[in-house]
């Protein structure tokens, strides 16, 4: 056995995943164990060595096969660098996370932000394998984004491309401030805290709505609702994908790609949100750049993360 194979790591607040990935993208093997955030950031850093170590040491590859470990975590990161700039979920703030882990493992390390690593990880072995240009809209507590142009991620020039969830598409009238401190973000209406929060609005309106009975309201509970014909869910539905497909609209108008991925928690409401989106696409989009796109689902569910981390090093 004499390929090379990488480990991805999806670092979360909660739980550091790890994955060895082959050439091809394909998933071998997972591990997951705790963060320790509030241990402090060597902690934290530890227990990714720990893990990528424990992991390999359970696969029948040998540490000499170990090509690379890549890294994607919810934060702004100065890719070039190597530098997870400012990541709160983890306690980060300038941590040169690349040369530290170069150090402790002796093997190449990649870092990106981890919108970025699930699209890549969709784009290399999921829902857009074989396409070269494809955008990725991660739909969950916020709206991630990442862009793929000729199978690679774009950065920008200082690697915060694919803030699409930070884009104004909400008028002046209707929209209300987002978390970034603007007004009208698409994350405002299209991410699970969005459609909630125009839930509860409803809600305490005093609207006519099945939602009036649930205790905590959840994405899930308006999609479901939704789907049984509530007429004030089937409304919050439709605004959420309206302005998702107004960005898709303006997005195809700048970059042209071939396919939107869209994956997340939201994204699991299925055709009742698909559908819409395609509709709206289709209706804002110039039929020039309508030609030969298409609107898909994820594939690979929490996987993408720590897939797209170890394609750091095969896809960038």
């Amino acid at each position: 056995m004499s390929e090379n194979v990488y480990v991805g790591v999806d670092l979360g607040g909660t739980a550091i995943k790890v994955g060895i990935c082959n050439e091809q993208g394909v998933l071998l093997h997972t591990y997951e164990g705790p963060t320790e955030v509030s241990k402090g950031v060597d902690t934290v850093i530890s227990n990714i060595e720990k893990y990528v170590r424990h992991i390999v040491e359970e696969s029948p590859y040998s540490w000499e096969q170990l090509a690379g470990v890549g890294a994607g975590v919810a934060g702004f990161t100065n890719v070039r660098e190597g530098v997870i700039v400012l990541a709160p979920n983890v306690g980060f703030k300038d941590v040169p996370i690349r040369s530290i882990l170069e150090d402790r493992l002796g093997k190449l390390v990649k870092i990106d932000n981890d919108a970025n690593v699930a699209a890549l990880g969709e784009a290399w072995a999921g829902s857009g394998n074989g396409v070269e240009n494809c955008v990725c809209y991660t739909l969950g507590t916020g709206v991630g984004g990442g862009i793929i142009i000729d199978g690679k991620i774009y950065q920008g020039f200082s690697g915060m491309a694919g803030e699409i969830g930070h884009t104004n598409v909400v008028p002046d009238l209707e929209a209300i401030q987002c978390g970034c401190g603007k007004m009208g973000c698409l994350e405002t209406v299209s991410s699970a805290t969005g459609i909630i929060r125009m839930a509860n609005d409803a809600v305490e309106r005093g609207d006519h709505t099945s939602l009036q009975s649930v205790d905590t309201i959840m994405a899930k509970d308006v999609f479901d609702a939704a789907k049984a014909g509530d007429e004030v869910a089937l409304r919050i539905v439709h605004r959420a994908a309206y302005y998702l497909g107004k960005s898709l609209a303006s997005v195809a108008a700048v970059l042209n790609p071939e396919m939107f991925i869209i994956g997340g928690g939201v994204s699991k409401a299925g055709d009742i949100l698909f559908d819409e989106v395609r509709s709206v696409f289709a209706s804002l989009a110039p039929e020039p750049l309508q030609k030969g796109v298409t609107i898909v689902p994820a594939t690979l569910g929490n996987d993408a993360g720590i897939v797209g981390a170890a394609g750091l090093f095969i896809r960038s």
